[in-house]
């Protein structure tokens, strides 16, 4: 990759003249555009007039004149978006939103106009790969795998999702969540409180739900048949030779590995991206991976909604519940849901499918539905109290509120909440009366 140097120094009179400016109009109004929205950054400004820069501009300063060159424009291929610098600002800025904290970030941001025309003359030159990726396993709930692309990976991750998933969220059904816009865990258990009121006449019938889950999913997605489901959809070419990169890349040919071997040996080696076919796995972690999952799922979505003609049915990611008065409908369309699914190279985890009555209440993304009411799955809030008693001072208001805000996400809250306010009492915050946040008190930080 060649490097651009811009010379600081300002040129003499007579040579005035002799400077020029290489640029295209679109090429202009993209940095003009995008510039705006870097100014508010802190940081990076120039010492003479504490303006900030723009992204491929250079501005020298003496005491009689002040000259400004522009870096040539890098060689966009035909079928580039005209766009692409100010998609890939708008994409900076909402990466960095939640990952301002971290070290990547930071050294991102502090160069941040010249790493990102950077990284937008790779793009445009179809010359980006993606880097290294760092690799750590959880424990909570379970030991799994993450797998972490940089930083600037993670922008083009953003970029593509920008663009491209519109398109796709308009084909999705609505009771398809997770990585849609207000589609989250609240809206996947309210979701299924609406279907469930409206099968069983607001609890007045019987009805019957089948929950599934898929084995192995993040690794046992088949690359290849992604690849074509965004082909029927994705008609540029450069955006689909973007998307096709970052589908097909594999993550374990250029990993650091953080933990002990003891942590990684938690993970089941059926569970592992480390032991999956060079064409199968998605990494666990990356905005790409969620999308992705999404669009492979809408076939079966759409197969259960228009094949099966089930009225009643919610997905959140690998998991989903179908709702019918009779159990044996239900046994049937699980047969072919499992052909279908075949078809996707996918399969049901059979130790977790679950066939019962609602009635006897429904556990799903972190919710427990009963007859009349909602609550907090009681491990979740068990786990909850248990972190909260142990955890540091200067973390225990801020995640007090937050698990205030989770325990309200539920229509029958008040005993948890109680439970929660009398535990943050002793721990010495001052509790709101209605029971929904927590304050620091006077004179202490």
């Amino acid at each position: 990759m060649p490097v651009r140097t811009v010379n600081l120094v300002a040129p003499l009179a007579h040579k005035a003249t002799d400077m020029h400016t290489t640029d295209t109009a679109a090429s202009a109004r993209a940095r003009s555009g995008a510039a705006s929205a870097l100014s508010h950054r802190g940081g990076g400004r120039n010492s003479a007039n504490g303006t900030p820069p723009t992204p491929g501009i250079a501005t020298s300063t003496t005491a009689t004149r002040t000259t400004t060159t522009r870096a040539t424009k890098a060689r966009l291929l035909p079928s580039a978006d005209p766009h692409l610098f100010q998609r890939l600002v708008q994409a900076y800025l909402e990466c960095r939103r939640t990952k301002r904290t971290s070290a990547s970030a930071q050294a991102f941001e502090a160069m941040a106009e010249h790493n990102l025309y950077q990284l937008f003359e790779e793009l445009a030159s179809d010359a980006w790969q993606p880097g290294p990726s760092v690799c750590f396993v959880i424990t909570h709930p379970k030991p799994r795998e993450v797998w972490a692309a940089r930083f600037r990976d993670r922008i083009v991750h953003h970029l593509l999702y920008n663009h491209i998933a519109p398109r796709f969220h308009a084909r999705f059904v609505a009771d398809s969540c997770a990585c849609i816009p207000g589609r989250g865990t609240l809206y996947a258990a309210q979701r299924l409180e609406h279907q469930v009121r409206s099968i069983t006449r607001n609890w007045s019938q019987p009805a019957h739900y089948m929950k599934c889950d898929l084995a192995n999913f993040f690794v046992s997605i088949d690359k290849t048949v992604l690849l074509e489901q965004l082909q029927r959809q994705v008609a540029e070419p450069w955006w689909m030779s973007l998307a096709e990169t970052i589908l097909m890349h594999d993550p374990r040919q250029d990993v650091e590995v953080r933990g002990s071997r003891a942590e990684l040996a938690l993970v089941p080696p059926h569970k592992s991206l480390f032991n999956a076919p060079a064409d199968h796995g998605l990494p666990i972690g990356n905005l790409s991976s969620q999308f992705f999952a999404n669009v492979l799922l809408d076939d079966l979505d759409q197969f259960i909604k228009h094949r099966l003609r089930a009225p009643h049915y919610v997905r959140y990611v690998d998991d989903f519940i179908l709702l019918h008065q009779s159990p044996q409908w239900l046994n049937q369309a699980r047969v072919q849901i499992e052909q279908q699914l075949a078809s996707l190279h996918l399969q049901l985890n059979p130790r977790k499918t679950i066939l019962q009555p609602v009635a006897r209440g429904i556990d799903f993304v972190g919710h427990l539905l009963k007859p009349h009411h909602r609550i907090t799955r009681r491990r979740t809030v068990r786990m909850a109290m248990a972190r909260l008693q142990d955890m540091p001072r200067e973390d225990l208001h801020a995640s007090a509120n937050s698990t205030f805000g989770l325990l309200r996400q539920a229509t029958h809250s008040h005993q948890d909440r109680a439970l929660l306010g009398q535990l943050m009492r002793r721990r010495g915050l001052v509790i709101a009366g209605d029971m929904t946040k927590v304050f620091q008190p006077k004179g202490n930080p």
